[in-house]
């Protein structure tokens, strides 16, 4: 499946400008090939691929309404790591595994502050079309994690930390559920201060496992746990 992105309303389908310029200068492809393109809305049209000039366009055969998301939804907040890569990595494999939505999290040892969020939400598309997902993961924009934490439900929200000393429940305990929320903290981990917060918010601790897990990796495991209840 070639799957491309664009807008889909009232059966009007209208391919974004980034992806034409894909699609013609990159690609190379023919008029009259076989596409398809998704709003990342759940929406799906297929038909055959119309060349204009400079313009790709697609005469539309069939569209698809409100396909079915995964289930059970994840939601990770992650603080960003130093090495920019690394964080990009994360919502690269994340996305292929089904992640609903994706924060950035700025908490007291984080060393990265600015983020181009734009640039992560590009990456995240890219991601969905490789994956062929047909409802795209929301990018947050980047917020505290005191104002992260403003609209979270802690019924079904956890923090992984690595602090021995500090209660934590193992991540194979945690009930059922149709959606959860996962902070992971930065290089250095959360500290004891913004744990103690979190428990005050009654936000529940969990164990990633034995190992000590890089942030990326962390974000990544948690992915891959809730992916497997996906299958």
């Amino acid at each position: 499946m070639k799957l491309f992105y664009g807008n889909i309303e009232n059966n009007l389908v209208t391919i974004n400008d980034d992806e034409q310029q894909h699609i013609i200068k990159v690609l190379r492809m023919k008029e009259g090939e076989e596409i398809h393109v998704t709003d990342g809305k759940g929406n799906l049209a297929s038909g055959k691929l119309m060349i204009e000039g400079k313009k790709a366009g697609i005469d539309v055969t069939e569209i698809k309404n409100n396909l079915p998301e995964f289930a059970p939804k994840l939601h990770i907040a992650i603080a960003p790591t130093k090495n920019i890569d690394r964080i990009e990595f994360f919502v690269e494999k994340a996305v292929e595994m089904g992640v609903s939505e994706i924060s950035i999290i700025i908490t007291e040892k984080t060393e990265r502050k600015n983020i181009n969020i734009d640039k992560i939400r590009k990456q995240s598309i890219a991601a969905s079309k490789q994956s062929l997902r047909f409802h795209f993961p929301v990018i947050h924009d980047v917020a505290k994690l005191s104002d992260f934490l403003k609209n979270t439900d802690p019924e079904h929200t956890f923090v992984a930390h690595c602090h021995e000393n500090l209660e934590r429940v193992q991540l194979n305990t945690i009930p059922s559920s149709d959606k959860y929320i996962f902070l992971i903290g930065p290089e250095g981990d959360f500290s004891e201060k913004e744990i103690g917060y979190l428990s005050d918010n009654k936000i529940k601790a969990v164990s990633l496992g034995s190992q000590r897990l890089r942030t990326e990796t962390a974000g990544v495991f948690v992915a891959a746990w809730n992916y497997n209840k996906m299958i």
